[in-house]
């Protein structure tokens, strides 16, 4: 029944129907960091299973938010946290998870929310939290839980219809709802059952092979969530219930994916949500100069290799020379089939370079996204993102892609029972990681990933049937307004190398506020997507984290409802970074007050 949940969408009453598991996290086990606290958040080595053939649900958690945390802050000594912002205090309280699915949607989400002890009831208090990127349910959890939940917040979490649910297809096994697996004929609740041929093979992934191009869905997802948490409420506090859209504030924040996310829930005009904080959101729109996710990120994935051989200075990551390396035949290919021009190396990525450049990146974004070229993530994002968008399943990748787990020589194998246990604490919801990666069936000498890369990018500037269909997956998921009166704080670094800042938050907030929106746009010199990267040494030299202009956003939203002061105005926030081994300061933020 949980996952066949649907909710009740009216603004006053919360969800009703769903089936809550309730787990109680005190002593040595809370809701922040699952007991692990700041030390053991740094060490390098994930919580280990007692059997790595059979993880409980509570390691798998345990794992999971070690994970989540390590993927999206930076929590290296020097970086900052719980000194200049943010805490990873103990947080006693309760969770209550569910699987539950949007009205017409082929595959439940995963929503877990969290009650600390020290909610407090005369406040009221739910902020809603959707995974970045394609990641679990807790993929969130530094995003807002060092905000809402000391300050005694119920927080909400939703996957969005993605996550790491992933399906063994050769053992015909997959992801329950405690996140342990099972075989297909011994257990009824999968977080994720394809729709797959009897004979398929590899790994079927929620975000590609769910049919139900999610994004296109994100708002109603956050919703959704803020519904589950409402019944949440009832039942942790019965003697304050009911919990209603009219008598519970509601505030969402999210990054990334998440920030789109929350700005798509920005658009119901119901009355349901009380504010949101969206940081680096991917989101497309109507502003002047929008581009959708899948336009860019196929261009780069072409032409970025090759045009960051013309830049001097980039950033230094552990897989700089395999950059480079892909850059110099890239070049050469793209020149062999007249894409570029030049008759030489440096002439050719001068004019990729060039090329993008006439598109909008700026100097910024290209040179932060040197770290998406170093660890193939044009690649990875697109693979993904056009399968989600088209709806295809299983087998039908129109570039003939598909995910598996490999030998070294890069042959599909059968996962093993650990890799597959462990799939729903490591995996990022987009492959190559925990153990599965990319199929690329296309491959070809000399410059091996070209041809299937070409493919991506044709299924956004062609016109044959399977791009129209890519196209059409890609229009729905473009944003509108956000609601009359709701106030809306949108924050990103002009560093963003993933979701530039140009193509993303400039032109959303623009269009809001000719429009008469209540909304305010932080802009942060040197900052780049990723503060989890933070941890490489020339990026910790070079950039500043995200978070803590999230958490400021959280409370100027705050103050606003509050009646305390109103958003504040527009900014663009000069910072100063740190440099090499240098700690982090107050000085290197520059925040706002």
């Amino acid at each position: 029944m949980a996952g066949c949940a649907s909710i009740d969408s009216t603004p006053t009453a919360p969800a009703s129907l769903a089936v809550l598991q309730e787990s109680a996290h005190r002593q040595g086990d809370d809701l922040l960091s699952a007991g692990l606290g700041h030390a053991g958040l740094l060490t390098a080595a994930p919580p280990a299973f007692a059997d790595a053939n059979a993880p409980t649900p509570a390691e798998l958690r345990k794992r999971a938010l070690w994970a989540s945390w390590r993927g999206i802050a930076d929590l290296m000594p020097g970086g900052g946290f719980g000194q200049l912002y943010g805490t990873l205090q103990d947080v006693p309280g309760r969770e209550f998870s569910t699987l539950v699915r949007l009205p017409g949607a082929n595959q439940p989400h995963r929503v877990v929310v969290q009650v600390p002890d020290n909610f407090d009831a005369a406040k009221r208090c739910v902020v809603v939290a959707p995974s970045s990127g394609s990641r679990g349910v807790y993929g969130a959890v530094a995003v807002a839980g060092p905000w809402a939940l000391p300050r005694g917040c119920a927080l909400a979490y939703t996957d969005k219809g993605a996550g790491s649910d992933y399906f063994d297809l050769d053992a015909q096994a997959g992801v329950r709802a405690d996140g342990t697996t099972a075989a297909l004929d011994a257990a009824d609740d999968f977080a994720f059952l394809p729709d797959a041929p009897i004979n398929a093979s590899g790994v079927a992934v929620k975000h590609a092979h769910s049919k139900d191009n999610p994004e296109s869905d994100w708002g109603r997802h956050v919703r959704q969530a803020a519904d589950i948490a409402l019944q949440a409420l009832d039942s942790a506090v019965p003697a304050a219930a009911p919990f209603t859209h009219a008598n519970t504030r509601v505030i969402a924040v999210g990054i990334s994916n998440g920030g789109g996310a929350v700005l798509r829930a920005a658009e119901d005009a119901d009355g349901w949500l009380d504010g949101v904080v969206a940081g680096e959101p991917n989101v497309y729109s109507d502003g002047a100069g929008s581009r959708a996710l899948y336009d860019y990120t196929t261009e780069a994935a072409v032409l970025m290799p090759c045009a960051l051989l013309a830049i001097d200075n980039l950033p230094a990551s552990p897989l700089s020379a395999a950059g480079k390396a892909l850059g110099q035949l890239r070049c050469a290919s793209l020149a062999a089939s007249g894409a570029i021009s030049g008759a030489d190396q440096a002439a050719q990525a001068a004019d990729a370079l060039a090329r993008l450049q006439a598109t909008g990146w700026t100097a910024q974004a290209l040179q932060a996204g040197a770290l998406s070229v170093d660890f193939d993530l044009w690649r990875a994002v697109a693979v993904t993102y056009a399968s989600a968008y088209g709806r295809y399943g299983v087998g039908e990748h129109p570039c003939d892609y598909a995910f598996s787990a490999t030998t070294a020589q890069h042959a599909p194998r059968a996962a093993t029972q650990a890799e597959r246990g462990a799939w729903l604490a490591d995996g990022s919801g987009i492959p190559p990681g925990a153990g599965v990666n990319i199929v690329d069936t296309r491959m070809a000498a000399p410059d091996f990933l070209a041809p299937g890369t070409h493919c991506l990018r044709q299924l956004w500037a062609g016109n044959d049937a399977a791009a129209q269909r890519v196209q059409a997956g890609i229009a729905a998921t473009k944003a509108g307004l956000p609601s009359a009166g709701l106030p809306v704080m949108v924050v990103h670094g002009n560093a963003d190398g993933l979701i530039p800042f140009a193509f993303s938050s400039a032109p959303y907030a623009a269009a809001a506020k000719a429009a008469g929106r209540e909304l305010s746009l932080w802009q942060i010199d040197h900052v780049q997507h990723f503060d989890g990267f933070l941890a490489l040494p020339d990026y910790a030299a070079r950039y500043l984290p995200l978070l803590p202009y999230v958490y400021r956003a959280l409370d100027a939203v705050e103050a606003r409802l509050d009646g305390k002061a109103a958003l504040p105005a527009d900014a663009h926030i000069r910072t100063t970074p740190r440099g090499a081994g240098q700690p982090l300061g107050a000085a290197n933020l520059a925040m706002p007050e």
